[in-house]
């Protein structure tokens, strides 16, 4: 499979055909930051947006379906190497400074063209440069780590919090609480 891209993926036997571009994937990270949604939804989005034949699939075929999922999209990694960790990168909030390192390392607007494989953006991601992109996902990642910043990274993040902090996602019903709690409060 060296050199390859997959375009299906094997569950219990099967080959099953997927839709690789990067926009299916992007929507499946799109579900799956949707406060709104329950663990499960989220998991029914990922299948059904990412197996062409998910409708033809059993119960039988479900875990292993959603592991090679979670693999294609992280990847290429197993399922047991994935660990847990703070999300660093939310593509929508994100969406303005991720394209343009993206189109860089490219060469091209990668969202002009009709089909972009996922697996080719994330190759993009991994030779993206010193920019903007790279400064706040640096800055990100030393601040969920309690790493101290250098003099010239704390000015960026000072001038720069709301591009650098991710926002947090609240249902309807907690967004309506903190509303309460903060006319309350005056």
């Amino acid at each position: 499979m060296i050199g390859r891209l997959p375009d299906s993926l094997e569950v219990n036997g099967i080959q099953r055909n997927i839709r690789s571009d990067f926009r299916t994937a992007l929507l499946i990270f799109q579900a799956y930051n949707d406060p709104e949604m329950t663990d499960w939804d989220k998991t029914i989005v990922m299948l059904d947006c990412l197996y062409e034949d998910f409708d033809s699939f059993t119960q039988d075929d479900i875990q292993e379906a959603i592991e090679k999922g979670v693999y294609f999209l992280d990847g290429g990694k197993d399922f047991e190497e994935i660990k847990a960790s703070r999300k660093v990168i939310d593509w929508e909030q994100d969406e303005q400074i991720i394209f343009p390192a993206l189109n860089k390392v490219a060469g091209y607007e990668i969202r002009s063209k009709k089909y972009v494989h996922w697996w080719t953006v994330i190759g993009f991601f991994y030779e993206i440069g010193e920019g903007l992109f790279s400064n706040v996902l640096t800055i990100r990642q030393k601040l969920y780590s309690g790493k101290k910043l250098e003099k010239y990274e704390q000015e960026f993040y000072r001038n720069n919090k709301q591009l650098i902090d991710l926002k947090t996602r609240y249902t309807a019903e907690e967004q309506a609480e903190i509303d309460r709690l903060n006319k309350l409060l005056g």
